[in-house]
């Protein structure tokens, strides 16, 4: 059972821009860190960017930094990841997921601690 409906991946000529949303289907995310992984053919899932439940607290991958930004609106039950100034490298499955903490983690060993799961939006970088 999907958890949370991704959706704005798509095709971005690099420099352009992307606004990801990750809607939670069947729960609340008033308790929930939120965080975006993604992962391109042949590499590891990597993490993007997390934020806190009262979103007090973001953090972000070295590779993105100055150029996402994450967000959420609880009243509306989602998480947004705004991409700017996109790369080729930037192009893989972009995943959300949440846990029930107070940490916000992008750690490789963490994200089996992730309990929901999107089904994955693909972002796609090419002139």
């Amino acid at each position: 059972q999907l958890q949370f409906v991704e959706s704005g991946g798509g095709l971005v000529q690099p420099g352009g821009s992307l606004r990801l949303s990750c809607r939670a289907s069947r729960f609340t995310l008033d308790y929930e860190t939120v965080a975006w992984f993604r992962q391109a053919p042949g590499k590891e899932r990597e993490g993007v960017s997390c934020i806190t439940s009262n979103g007090g607290s973001t953090n972000y991958a070295d590779s993105v930094k100055g150029r996402f930004t994450i967000a959420r609106d609880n009243a509306r039950n989602t998480v947004y990841l705004q991409m700017n100034s996109l790369k080729p490298e930037d192009a893989a499955i972009y995943y959300c997921a949440a846990v029930r903490r107070f940490w916000c983690s992008l750690k490789t060993s963490d994200i089996g601690l992730y309990e929901y799961w999107g089904q994955g939006t693909q972002v796609t970088v090419s002139s």
